[in-house]
């Protein structure tokens, strides 16, 4: 059953401006695997935990950097997720979350579903 979904957008140009003016915003919200991508690649990143963060209906006991989102040999992405972020995806008994990422045109985009079991 779905129990929630999320959508976000991010401006590339402002995301880079953001990253840029506050070097340090990285290590706070992207893992050292994530650091390494380029610019569009982690505004999608940021818009997927923005998106996560709006499907679990908000941001309580949620850490950015608990939040990693890795690539199936496929390309797929998907979310892993650790601390007391996966405890609160455990804890709404969200047993699967689908996402899916796109940047063009200046704009990154991310949209997550979340399926479990109602509380």
């Amino acid at each position: 059953m779905i129990i929630g979904t999320g959508i976000d957008l991010v401006d590339i140009p402002r995301f880079e401006r953001t990253v840029t003016r506050t070097p340090k915003l990285l290590q706070r919200l992207f893992t050292p695997a994530e650091q390494t991508l380029r610019l569009p690649s982690l505004a999608a990143r940021y818009a997927a935990k923005e998106a996560l963060i709006k499907t679990l209906g908000g941001s309580d006991g949620v850490h950015w950097a608990e939040i990693e989102i890795a690539s199936a040999a496929s390309g797929a992405p998907h979310f892993v997720l650790s601390g007391s972020t996966a405890q609160v995806v455990q804890d709404r008994r969200i047993t699967k979350l689908h996402l899916t990422l796109t940047h063009d045109a200046g704009l990154a985009a991310a949209f997550v579903v979340a399926e479990g079991e109602p509380l």
